[in-house]
C-alpha cells in the first residue's frame, strides 16, 4: 500500500499525482521522500505508524537482513525490478510485529548485507545545488537525504559527510512559510 489512509485505502492525493505523471515524470523521489519522513517522524517520538511504501521498506529489509550466497543473474539486467520480484515471490511466513521487533533488537553486523544484490553501483546522487544533501519534496512535506550517510550500503569507505542544516531541511506542507521553502527545494533541483 502506498500511502493509506486507512488499512486498504490508498490517499486520493497519491492516486491524483500518479494519474497527473506522463512518462518522463517518476513518482520515485515523492515516495522516498514520505517513506523517509515517515521513518524519521516514528524514529523522532519513539512511537507512531508507518505512512509511507511499505513495500519499499519491505523490499529493503528482505535485501539487507537476509543474506543470500547466490544472486539471480536477472538482477543485472536494465528492467530488473526489486519490488516486482517481491511481489511475484511466493510469501514467507508471516511475520508478526513482535517477530520483527525480536529481529531487529538481536540483529549483529555480520547479519547485515550492506550492500543489496541488485544494488549495481552507479553514479550516486550525494548532493543538490548548494545543499550537502538531496532535497526530496513529498506529498505531505519534505526531507533531506543524505545518500553519504550510507556508502557502506556501497561498498564505499564510510566516512562522516557534512550535514549541518540537514536537520532543518525536514518540513511539513503546513508550517509556515513552506511555499518560500518549497520554491527554495526546485529551484536547487533545476
Amino acid at each position: 500500500m502506498i500511502f493509506p489512509i486507512a488499512l486498504g485505502y490508498v490517499d486520493e492525493v497519491v492516486t491524483d499525482l500518479l494519474d497527473r505523471l506522463d512518462k518522463r515524470v517518476t513518482p520515485v523521489p515523492v515516495i522516498l521522500a514520505e517513506t523517509f519522513r515517515s521513518l524519521s517522524a516514528c524514529r523522532n517520538t519513539g512511537e507512531g505508524r508507518f505512512i509511507g511504501c511499505a513495500q519499499l521498506l519491505l523490499v529493503w529489509f528482505y535485501s539487507h537482513f537476509w543474506k543470500v550466497d547466490k544472486v539471480s543473474y536477472r538482477v543485472f539486467s536494465e528492467n530488473y525490478s526489486p519490488l516486482k520480484e517481491l511481489a511475484a515471490t511466493p510469501r514467507r511466513d508471516y511475520i508478526t510485529m513482535e517477530k520483527w521487533v525480536a529481529i531487529l533488537q538481536n540483529i549483529k553486523d555480520e547479519d547485515v548485507e550492506w550492500k543489496a544484490p541488485w544494488l549495481v553501483p552507479d553514479e550516486i546522487l550525494y548532493r543538490c545545488g548548494d545543499f550537502d544533501w538531496v532535497p526530496l519534496l513529498g506529498i505531505w512535506g519534505a526531507v533531506g537525504y543524505a545518500p553519504l550517510l550510507v556508502l557502506k550500503q556501497y561498498r564505499s569507505r564510510q566516512f562522516v559527510p557534512a550535514t549541518q542544516g540537514l536537520a532543518q531541511s525536514e518540513f511539513s506542507f503546513k508550517d509556515d512559510g513552506y511555499k518560500k521553502k518549497i520554491r527554495e527545494v526546485t529551484n536547487t533541483w533545476k
